[in-house]
């Protein structure tokens, strides 16, 4: 695992997205097109903000899946994962994607949800996926402990309290009893099969996860310190999210 610390989050943001999109056109050099995992959260405004605007990748020949979204708000709820990914990646791009695998949130069976991204994804190279850590140490929605050893690529979990404090402190919801209490994630097995991984972690109110899951011991209790294990992981912080380390 790599560790990238800059001063600025649109630096920091900007180094992630640069990386990024060279993998991207990478893959797509190698095998005529690209897999990629799409996070959301306001850790991923400037890295979004630029990775939109690199320049000759033919985003025709990449194929997106997204993260995680809360399970029973609609697509044109302010929090909603969906919109977000819309408005800030997918209707950005100078090209049309290949395609996009949203998470239906709303759905009336999430767990049919899960099976049907699971037989999209389950057989593909993933060739980079975009991360971020939250405050509990979560990755994607995986609160501690969570679950390592399942193989089934999304999940149903259920959203611990400092999870759902995060989300309202973001302001993506006005109060704490508004937050839903459970999502579909992506399963940390599933992120940890990608080729490549990408973790933009900027802000003060990280630095604890940030030291628990990067200097820390790989346990469930810090989800994403599973990154520790990947064989090419790079994590970039703001002097902020790095002041513990």
């Amino acid at each position: 695992m790599n560790v990238s610390t800059v001063e600025d989050k649109i630096e920091m943001g900007r180094r992630a997205a640069e990386q990024g999109a060279t993998l991207i056109r990478e893959a797509i050099a190698k095998n005529g097109s690209a897999n990629i995992i799409v996070a959301t959260g306001v850790s991923q405004f400037e890295m979004l903000s630029a990775l939109v605007q690199a320049p000759d990748i033919r985003w025709d020949k990449v194929t997106g899946f997204h993260l995680d979204e809360y399970i029973s708000i609609p697509i044109t709820h302010p929090a909603s994962f969906r919109k977000y990914l819309w408005e800030r990646f997918v209707s950005k791009l100078p090209l049309p994607l290949n395609a996009f695998h949203y998470i239906n949130g709303d759905a009336s069976d999430a767990r049919a949800v899960c099976a049907d991204l699971g037989a999209h994804i389950r057989n593909l190279t993933i060739d980079v996926a975009f991360v971020g850590i939250g405050e509990n140490g979560h990755l994607a929605f995986n609160d501690p402990p969570a679950d390592f050893e399942t193989d089934t690529p999304y999940l149903v979990v259920d959203l611990d309290e400092a999870c759902r404090r995060q989300q309202l402190g973001e302001g993506w919801f006005p109060w704490l009893a508004d937050v839903p209490k459970q999502a579909i994630s992506m399963s940390i097995r599933q992120i940890m099969k990608s080729e490549h991984i990408i973790a933009s972690v900027p802000d003060a109110r990280k630095a604890g996860a940030v030291k628990a899951c990067l200097q820390g011991s790989v346990t469930p209790d810090a989800p994403a310190s599973i990154l520790q294990h990947h064989a090419d992981t790079t994590v970039y912080l703001d002097a902020a999210s790095a002041a513990l380390l």
